[in-house]
């Protein structure tokens, strides 16, 4: 068992002192993963990968009762939380600014051009579609869009290998993109 499953293992035993612990571990890994989610973003998003991780985290403990798996279920969590802080800023800063949204890119699109900036809102609404019509494939996304986990760390969470992530990254983003253009 990981450092990480023992310490989330504890936490659900009620042991405010491993949440703690446990975010001192991972804090790093999770800052790392927001600034890949950040990378060459363009416009205005104002979060430094460490405030998007803070963030993150105050969502976290604020949740109730989380009955911890494993380590790949507190990422596959923490992405899902970094999600909805970037949709609820983007949300408060298109109702400022009336200007169509943030946009942020997409990583791993093609590594050979600039990746293309994208609507985080236009893309959470596709993304909702998407997991009406597979679930599976909605959360990959949001593993990998939302929360910066590579191909092999998508893998891991989902209990998949790289070849098999990689094949439904690729349908799943083909799938969003004719949704957003639509």
């Amino acid at each position: 068992m990981s450092g990480v499953t023992s310490l989330l293992l504890q936490w659900n035993s009620g042991d405010g002192s491993a949440r703690e612990a446990l975010m001192e571990r991972v804090h790093s890994e999770l800052t790392a993963i927001a600034a890949r989610r950040l990378a060459g973003e363009r416009h205005a998003l104002t979060f430094e990968p460490a405030a998007l991780v803070n963030e993150a985290y105050l969502k976290l403990i604020d949740l109730e009762r989380i009955d911890w798996q494993n380590r790949a279920h507190f990422f596959a969590m923490a992405a899902r939380l970094m999600r909805q802080v970037l949709i609820d800023h983007a949300r408060k800063r298109d109702a400022a600014k009336r200007d169509g949204g943030v946009r942020v890119t997409w990583t791993g699109v093609d590594p050979g051009s600039d990746p293309p900036q994208t609507d985080v809102l236009l893309l959470n609404g596709a993304l909702d579609k998407l997991a009406e019509a597979d679930p599976d494939r909605a959360r990959l996304v949001e593993l990998r869009f939302f929360g910066g986990l590579t191909i092999e760390e998508t893998a891991e969470v989902l209990g998949s290998s790289p070849a098999t992530v990689k094949r439904h990254w690729d349908v799943a983003r083909g799938w969003l993109h004719r949704a957003m253009k639509a």
